[in-house]
């Protein structure tokens, strides 16, 4: 399935920008997104990203948290957590399930592509989720408390500890899918969502192949920042930047997608920060980036896209 318009993408900021772009472009969208938090829960293999991804393009997203399923019961965590075992991510009974269709398919040697699509079909979702690699990956957090997986950090530190690196294991060895490749390549309009770009883009553009395949588009490739006068939505992104040194705004984004974008989508607070950013690095699009309700994604996609046409079909490069 080739499709005009790809986003790359996290979790809850890349989820909400994917159902926007779904909701005006239905049919034409294609999302590569992030495996890194990939992780095994109680013997069952968790999506985070992905699974979220899922969720909100088929309208099943819990909108209140941004993540798991509406409506969702806790009963079998509640049963695991009588018998000892640790419960700090919150994996619901219908999200279980999920998990379980899952880890069997890998278990019996399925491609993590064909799982994910086939996950996706099932939930009615039109886009083209795509994985980045069919490899495990494991982004890895160097803190105050020493190293550990990114969801022990996120969910059960919640993103307390200071961080000092980031290491993302299996990216050595890691391949780009050819979903993504061809997906890349055939794009008219390639949208680097707001998602945090240290935990949730990194892992996808650290794929081997993966900058150069973006490098040689033939389309148009675009940012949006997820920080907004000097704070993010939702998520650790400021205080992972400052801590690793990039300046915790939309300069530091620009700079850290510096040379793969033709423009950064940065929000009206931030318009002071044009000129900063247009004589280092790329073009700024002024435009109201908070996306509280599918008006609001909407309107953003629509804005995007309708800009990415006058600006042109080809990149810049």
């Amino acid at each position: 399935m080739v499709s005009p318009y790809l986003i790359i993408a996290g979790g809850v900021g890349g989820a909400k920008m994917a159902q926007g772009f779904s909701d005006y472009c239905d049919g034409e969208l294609s999302v590569i997104g992030n495996v890194g938090d990939d992780w095994e829960f109680h013997g069952l293999w968790v999506s985070p990203d992905i699974d979220t991804l899922t969720y909100t393009l088929s309208g099943l997203i819990d909108l209140n948290k941004g993540w798991g399923v509406s409506d969702e019961s806790f009963r079998a965590l509640g049963v695991l957590e009588s018998l000892g075992r640790e419960t700090w991510m919150q994996l619901g009974d219908q999200d279980l399930g999920v998990h379980i269709y899952r880890t069997e398919r890998r278990s019996l040697g399925d491609r993590p592509s064909i799982i994910a699509k086939d996950i996706a079909r099932a939930f009615g979702v039109s886009a083209n989720i795509i994985l980045p690699t069919d490899n495990d990956l494991h982004t890895q957090v160097h803190t105050s408390f020493g190293w550990m997986a990114f969801q022990e950090y996120f969910v059960r530190e919640q993103c307390k500890p200071l961080v000092k690196d980031i290491s993302i294991l299996g990216i050595d060895k890691a391949k780009i899918t050819h979903e993504a490749r061809e997906a890349i390549a055939t794009a008219s309009l390639i949208c680097i969502a707001p998602s945090n770009p240290i935990v949730s883009i990194e892992p996808i553009l650290a794929i081997p192949g993966m900058r150069e395949a973006i490098m040689e588009r033939q389309g148009l490739c675009i940012a949006v920042s997820p920080i907004i006068g000097g704070k993010t939505i939702k998520g650790p992104a400021v205080q992972m930047m400052k801590s690793l040194g990039h300046i915790p705004d939309s300069r530091g984004v620009a700079e850290i997608y510096s040379g793969l974008i033709d423009a950064i989508v940065v929000d009206e607070i931030d318009r002071n920060l044009t000129s900063y950013i247009e004589n280092r690095y790329c073009e700024v699009w002024i435009e109201n980036t908070v996306m509280l309700n599918k008006k609001d994604k909407r309107i953003l996609a629509e804005r995007i896209i309708d800009r990415a046409n006058k600006y042109g079909s080809f990149s810049s490069k």
